[in-house]
């Protein structure tokens, strides 16, 4: 038996599934992100009450960030730079009594999330996955070839420079680099710029927004297509909700490529490229399922 924990910035989601089975919990429990010492707490409490029924014999911990995921260097499975609340130098893992007792592994949110995707939704059947949430911020995690690619600090594909778009003026909202991915097409921008979310836009300009939103994510897959030779390109969070934004994405992909690396696709092989996900707790799966390898 293998235990998952999932940190997200507004909720924690714990399970325990079975080590040849990461991709069917048995059973789930969420419960808010709050103050360190309460959250750390509940999830301690969870996994005790877990292992009074069965020994557990690994665990996965997925955490917002940014998190130190490098088990061979100094403050491993601690949150460092958070400018959440109460968070900036946590001992994640070390306050997990369990994690001192059987084998741990700590990754960051969206990788694990490109895992679980990668191994048990959208990304099943692909040699290489990437994964990309446009929320409050924008993360991408890289599952290569069944691997996760990360470390203490990358990937931070979010802050990408990208070319801007013809029609864009708007000066970016990120406060490290302005006009970055995260500054122009993450949630937070899609407000400022336009003052309604994505699924929200008038009529009058969400033609418009579409346009522009689908340049700045389709620069995105381009990039990660050309850098690890992704074969499904998962896009979920907030922005993408927005009925259409997505089919835009997929409109523009070849437009800049020009049939550099995807040649003469058509729109069925864009549409199998360029996805939504299919896990409801793809970090949390992801968390088990890089639980599940340390048994071997």
């Amino acid at each position: 038996m293998i235990a998952g924990v999932e940190t997200g910035g507004t909720k924690v989601v714990c399970a325990i599934a079975r080590a040849d089975a990461p991709g069917e919990p048995l059973e789930v429990r969420r419960f808010p992100t709050t103050g360190p010492d309460e959250t750390i707490g509940r999830i301690n409490a969870y996994l005790a009450e877990a292992a009074a029924v069965r020994p557990l014999d690994a665990i996965g911990i997925a955490s917002f960030g940014p998190v130190n995921v490098e088990p061979d260097r100094d403050r491993y499975g601690w949150v460092t730079g958070t400018p959440k609340p109460g968070w900036a130098d946590t001992d994640l893992l070390g306050r997990i009594p369990l994690a001192g007792r059987v084998p741990r592994i700590v990754l960051n949110d969206v990788g694990a999330a490109a895992l679980g995707e990668h191994r048990h939704g959208a990304g099943r059947g692909a040699r290489t996955t990437a994964y990309a949430t446009f929320g409050t911020g924008v993360g991408v995690g890289l599952a290569v070839q069944g691997r996760l690619v990360h470390g203490n600090g990358f990937p931070e594909l979010g802050h990408l420079l990208v070319r801007r778009h013809a029609g864009d003026a708007f000066a970016g909202i990120c406060p490290f680099h302005g006009d970055c991915i995260e500054g122009l097409a993450s949630g937070p921008a899609v407000q400022a710029r336009w003052g309604a979310d994505s699924s929200s836009l008038p009529e009058p300009v969400r033609a418009e927004a579409f346009g522009i939103l689908g340049s700045y994510v389709a620069q995105l897959v381009g990039v990660v297509r050309m850098t690890v030779g992704a074969d499904r390109m998962v896009i979920g969070g907030g922005v993408l909700k927005a009925p259409g934004l997505l089919d835009e994405v997929r409109r523009q992909v070849p437009l800049l490529d020009r049939g550099y690396t995807l040649g003469a696709a058509d729109a069925a092989a864009l549409a199998a490229f360029v996805v939504p996900p299919v896990l409801e707790n793809a970090g949390l799966v992801g968390a088990l399922a890089a639980a599940a390898d340390l048994l071997g």
